[in-house]
């Protein structure tokens, strides 16, 4: 499906996947991108690098304007399953719960949005994209192909986050990361900025009893779905 700009530009098309932290959001849309042969955007990447940029240069999360500026000046680069920050692979370094923590409270300031807003819409190129994140049918794609809230209950993704992390060797309690979740849920859903919450035309999904795999394809049949009624739809204009 091709979308056109207001200048009759062709814009690729985007599927939109939010939700909230450890809902699987990441993994089903690298699943979703990898099924459609699409490139994909993980928005909670570039919002992670900023943190951990902020947190090495010393700028404190209360400081608005510094870590806006941060955000102007990353110097990131992603390649496949890896991302640079400054030269360096860092993928290891920004899934550490203090920098997710960091990167939720920064999240919230209109001015590090913004920073990051041109370069999140600057990963929308052919033949398609799938993003994920927070607010990425709301505010970054709000005119995508389709849309998708995932969700699941915070038992379940704190439980999922614990085993994420052990896989990966980081030592992880259950309670502090259900308490750390909480809170999370609480200043995405609760700011002023971009609120966490799906769009109105969203396909809202809880993948709470869902496989990965079950969830991926249910994404796969919203898609199909989408592109037979624009077909019917361009076929009953013609």
């Amino acid at each position: 499906m091709t979308l056109t700009s207001s200048t009759d530009s062709p814009l690729a098309a985007v599927i939109t996947i939010d939700g909230p932290t450890a809902s699987g959001k990441g993994t089903v849309a690298h699943r979703v991108a990898k099924a459609l042969g699409w490139d994909v955007l993980d928005s909670g990447a570039l919002y992670r690098l900023t943190a951990l940029a902020a947190l090495k240069q010393g700028v404190p999360a209360d400081d608005e304007p510094g870590v806006a500026r941060v955000a102007e000046t990353l110097d990131v680069r992603f390649d496949g399953p890896h991302v640079y920050l400054e030269g360096v692979d860092v993928g290891h370094d920004i899934r550490r719960e203090e920098v997710g923590n960091f990167a939720s409270r920064v999240a919230a300031f209109p001015g590090v949005r913004q920073a990051l807003l041109e370069r999140q819409r600057a990963f929308r190129v052919a033949p398609g994209l799938v993003a994920d994140g927070r607010d990425m049918g709301t505010v970054v794609f709000p005119d995508a192909s389709l849309k998708v809230f995932l969700v699941a209950d915070v038992v379940a993704r704190a439980e999922r986050r614990r085993k994420q992390l052990i896989e990966k060797g980081i030592s992880a309690n259950l309670d502090d990361l259900l308490r750390d979740m909480r809170e999370r849920d609480a200043r995405d859903t609760e700011r002023a900025t971009a609120p966490l919450a799906p769009a109105a035309d969203a396909h809202v999904l809880d993948s709470s009893e869902l496989t990965i795999a079950e969830t991926v394809q249910a994404i796969l049949d919203f898609w199909q779905q989408a592109q037979t009624k624009a077909q019917a739809k361009a076929q009953a204009k013609a």
